[in-house]
Order: C-alpha cells, then structure tokens, then sequence
C-alpha cells in the first residue's frame, strides 16, 4: 500500500521513520501534479510546501494546536495529511474540497481564509484567546506567496510583538512569489534575510568556541549576546523582524523537513511569538512547474503531464482587456496602469510590457493601489487599477473617501465579476455593483460582450472627474450582441409585440435577458429587452421605458439587496412610476464551489425559469382586482 494512502490524521506521520517520510512527500508531490492536471487548482504553492506542511504536523499537534494558512490555497498537503485525499478527485468542484481551507470539511480548518494577509490577525486573537482561557494551545500561522506585502500583516505584527506570552509561531513561507515575483522593499528585505542561510550555524560555532574557553563561564554568553546582533546584521540582517520585538528563527531550507522540524521545535520551546523563515521554491519537485517564468503554475488548468502544457482556455474576458487596455496607451500617454500582485491575472502583462515605467505592481495591497491611483490622477495622470471584483472590497473605504471624495479620475477595472463558481464564497465578486452604488459620482459600467468592453473601457478612461468602474464576468465572453436601437444611453437589444414586459438585462446576463425576451415572444407576449451599459447613475430613458410597460424585470450577476435592481425601484419610485418591478440576483448568501452555469440555475438565473416567472406574474396582474398593486 502506498504510505499516502495509509495517512488519516497527522497522528500518522509520527511513526514514519525518515526515508518513509521522504518517501511520503515524493507521493503527495506526485499525487498533486496528477490530480491538478486533471481539474486545475492551485499546483505551484503546494508543490513548494510539501516538507514544510509535514513538519509542521510532526512538531505540533493539530487541532488542539491550530494551523492557519495564509493564503489558503497552500492548504492542498495540509488537507491531504489531515484525511481528505477521497474529494480531491472533484477538487475545486461540487461536491469536492474545496481550493482553500474549510470549516465544513475537517476539525483541523478553523479560518476559511482565501483573502490574503489576514492569516496573522486570525492567529494573534487565536492565541490571546487560549491564554485568556488558560488552555496551553499553539497557533501556527504559514504566511507566505506575497501576504506580507499586505498592510494588515503588518498591523497585525505590530501588535503580536508586544504579546509577549502568546504560544504563536509565524511560519513565513518565502518563495519571493505572490503570483509573480514579490515586488517591493519587503522583497528586498527578504531577500537581504536569504544573503547567507548559514549564520546560525556561524552562530552556534561561535558558541561552541566560546565556551570551550576555561573560566568564561557567564562571561562568554554576555560577549555573545552583544556579538549577535551584529553578526546577524553582517550576515543575515533580520532587524526587520528583530526591531518589532519578535524572536527570530532562520532562515533555514524549507524542503529540508528534518531542518524545519528542528526550526519548530525551537520555537515552540520559546513560549512567545516566534517567526520562523523557511526558504522554499514554488513548483518544487515538477520540472513544468518550476520552469514556468510567469507564474511557477500557481494555479494552472488542467494540463498535459508529460509537457506541462495547459489545456487551451481559448479567450476570455481578460484578454479583451488586455488588447484593449494597451490600445488605449499607445494613444493616451497619461494613462497608467495599477495592479495588487496579479499582473498576469488580470491582464496587465502585455500593458507592462509595451509601457514598463508605466507600469506599477503594489502587491497585495489594494487599499494602497487605490489611495495611489488617486494620487497619480491628482498629479496629472489617469490610473487604471484592475483587480479582481472579490478584492476591491478590501479598498472600498479608499474609493469613498480618497478617490470619489477628491473627485479623482481613476478607473476600476474588476475582473472575476458576479458568480465566478470554482474557488467558492470568498471568490464570488456579488457585492461590488451593491457597495459602490452609495458612492457619490462614482459610474459604473457593465458591458455585456467584448466589442461593449472595449466601447466601455474607452468611454471610462475619459472620464477626468470622478471614479469609473467597468466590470466583467471569468470565462469567455458570449458572440457580440448587435443592439437593435438606442433609448438615451441604453442599447435596445430586442422590441417585438405590445409593451408587456421591459427586461433590464444587467452586463453579463444580458444575452440571457434577451433569451428571456424570445421566450416571452414565442408565447405571444411584447418584451422589451434593454442593457443600460453604464448601470450608476440610473439613465433617465429607463424611467421612462418602465413608465410605459406593464411590467418590469431587472436582472443582475450581483448580490439582489442594494444591486442595480434595487437602485432602478427606488429611482422608479422617486419619479412616481407605478409599474410594477421584479428583482432577479444572486441572494445574499455564500455561495459553495460549483460551476458557473450550475450556480445560475440553482439561484434562478437561467432563461427558462426566468420567463416562467414573468408569464407567472404578468398572470397575476391581469387577475388582480383594479388597483390592487403588486410592487413590492
């Protein structure tokens, strides 16, 4: 039987001798490439935390000591020593594990964190928590692929410095990598921390020899303890982590897991907060991987084994944004682009290589991107910061307030709009079109295929005083959809029949709205299929479309409470219009792991139970008693 095979809890590699355990990583790095070869998924980071993952089970004992992985995609070997090799065969789908840590799967998951630079925050009231509670838990926090270019690891180390008594150990996984190679003075500070791994054994030598010295005694460690900082600032400075307060173990190879297993049992033996800096290569182990310039297959599709190459996706929404973005820069010199660690991503590659200086990679840092783009449009620029639409949540308070306040001409760009499916709640981007709907002068476009993103984009960038955002969904856009006519500034995508339904098809579902309306059609009843393309503000021509229909229907890829939907009631409301309206969206719920398509049709966005309501409630109206309202 396979030694992978045979691991149920990390119980089980404690009584595996060395060449076992060898033998074991050997299994899980194979087992890895198999299976993300087959369904995708986070490859690279796990191929490099193999040897760190198992020494960290080894040396403490989870779940009475807690492990938080930041982020939580380097949790695949992690799952994989805690029992749940059996769903990796659905990795990343329904019914299978999930990509990131979860609650609902294992004891051993106790943060769902697949945002980055939180692990740290989580751990440090972890481990205040247990002292309160006078339980003698460890917290282990893995930190690594780019979070501590994050603020808010920071912020959490400035205050797990002065915890003195916390039983926390901080594992930072330093790959030099986020997505891409980590950018930035922590990098350099790093990097700096790697000049010369061996100054501990330098360390100890210098001990050794001291002591060996009759009559030092007590002397010999007080000349030690003066040396040290400065033999560490000589060879390896750490005053990075050394000047906060925090004891500091490393660096030590990460892929040495008997070297590892002694950094831990060292800084567990502490009793305070430790960090311990392990040196590791994302993609370790699989040639395809560590070869690959962009990205060491941080999150590949499914690929060929043997090669490594991936199976073609085709084209998606970002690279219409990619070709477009950088048109617009060869002819708007004053444009410049902004992205938080995911250059190749979202698309920004391209731009960066055509206008390098123009170019600029925060890291994982999204409040910072935004508050610098609002700089950059106060200094005469026009900052194009793209993002995923799941993470401007984290800068919303610096669109508020430092962009939209200044009215600063700054462009949001948010891929991975609406349901996303794959990489689950977190992932979703549902709440983008709701939370910025409160933001004053802030417009926000929704194009519904690639020929409206590029129109969209174009008209965005023009934009000089005020935020703009424009939003698009992860997979292939749909064909082009030819408008039939223009009311104000909304494209009339369908008019057939008496004016019995107007259908508010919002971005990407827009194609569905207009299957909605051939639907409704076919069965004799007038649609009206409209996209306003620019969602906030509220065009006026959809004021007055609605006033003349006898019902109308919104339908967004975005959370139902606050949307776009929402906003068209209350404007309808506002002008004294008494059609009714029907809301369609996502509910506000987390979502689980599946596919797109699967998604839409479990919270009833797909066509044909879409039209089955309208006919449903067109019914209604004409049973109900003369002037009996249906609004809601």
């Amino acid at each position: 039987m396979r030694l992978l095979e045979s691991i149920t809890s990390p119980g089980d590699l404690r009584r595996l001798s060395d060449a076992e355990l060898d033998t074991l990583a050997t299994e899980i790095r194979d087992f890895l490439v198999l299976t993300c070869s087959r369904t995708g998924g986070h490859l690279g980071p796990n191929l490099g935390v193999v040897e760190l993952t198992m020494a960290i089970h080894r040396v403490f004992d989870s779940p009475i000591d807690r492990v938080v992985f930041d982020t939580g995609h380097q949790a695949y070997v992690h799952k994989l020593l805690t029992g749940r090799k059996s769903g990796f065969e659905r990795l990343r789908q329904e019914g299978g594990v999930s990509g990131y840590p979860s609650q609902a799967e294992s004891d051993h998951d106790i943060v769902e964190n697949s945002h980055a630079s939180t692990a740290l925050s989580y751990a440090d009231g972890l481990a205040k928590a247990y002292r309160l509670r006078g339980e003698q838990r460890h917290v282990v926090a893995v930190v690594g692929d780019g979070a501590l270019t994050g603020g808010m690891s920071w912020e959490a180390l400035n205050n797990i410095a002065v915890a003195k008594d916390s039983r926390l150990v901080i594992v930072v996984n330093d790959n030099e990598r986020s997505y891409t190679p980590t950018v930035g003075g922590l990098a350099t500070a790093l990097s700096s921390l790697r000049t010369n791994p061996r100054y501990e054994q330098v360390l100890d030598l210098v001990k050794k020899r001291l002591n060996a010295v009759r009559g030092a005694g007590p002397a010999a460690y007080d000349v030690l303890h003066a040396m040290k900082k400065g033999m560490k600032d000589a060879l390896a400075p750490q005053g990075l982590f050394e000047d906060l307060g925090l004891k500091y173990v490393g660096p030590v190879d990460g892929h040495d897991r008997s070297a590892v297993e002694q950094a831990l049992a060292q800084a567990k033996r502490f009793g305070g907060p430790v960090i311990v800096h392990a040196i590791t290569r994302k993609g370790f182990g699989y040639d395809a991987a560590e070869r690959h310039v962009a990205d060491q297959f941080h999150s590949p599709g499914p690929f060929d084994l043997q090669s490594g190459e991936e199976v073609p996706k085709g084209r998606i929404w970002t690279d219409v944004f990619a070709d477009e973005i950088v048109r617009i820069g060869e002819r708007r010199p004053d444009v410049v682009a902004i992205t938080a660690a995911m250059m190749h991503p979202v698309g920004l590659d391209k731009f960066q290589a055509r206008f390098p200086e123009r170019t600029f990679d925060v890291g994982i840092a999204e409040q910072h991107a935004a508050t610098s783009a609002a700089g950059l449009a106060m200094g005469g620029m026009h900052p194009v910061v793209a993002v995923y639409a799941t993470f401007l949540n984290r800068a919303f308070d610096q669109v508020l307030l430092d962009v939209a306040l200044h009215k600063c001409g700054v462009t949001f760009v948010l891929d991975r709009a609406g349901v996303t499916g794959d990489d689950g709640a977190s992932h979703n981007g549902m709440w983008d079109m709701s939370v910025l709907q409160v933001v004053p002068g802030l417009r926000l476009a929704a194009p519904r295929d690639g020929a409206r993103l590029r129109e969209l984009l174009g008209e965005a960038v023009e934009v000089a005083d005020a935020p703009t955002v424009v939003r698009f969904p992860k997979g292939p856009p749909p064909d082009d959809v030819q408008a039939v006519g223009r009311e104000g500034g909304c494209d009339v995508l369908l008019r057939n029949g008496t004016r019995d339904v107007l259908i508010v098809g919002v971005g990407s579902m827009a194609t569905t709205a207009v299957d909605v309306g051939r639907r409704l059609v076919d069965q004799g009843i007038g649609a009206t299929v409209v996209d306003p393309r620019w969602v906030k503000p509220v065009d006026p021509a959809l004021v007055e479309l609605a006033r003349h229909h006898r019902l109308v229907v919104s339908i967004e890829d975005n959370g139902i409470v606050g949307g776009c939907g929402a906003v068209l009631l209350q404007t309808l409301n506002d002008a004294r219009v008494t059609t009714p309206v029907r809301l369609h969206g996502v509910p506000q719920e987390f979502l689980d792991q599946a596919k797109r398509a699967a998604i839409l049709e479990r919270i009833g966005l797909a066509p044909q139970r879409l039209a089955r309501g309208i006919v449903e409630e067109l019914t209604a109206l004409d049973e109900a008693p003369a002037g009996w309202s249906t609004v809601p």
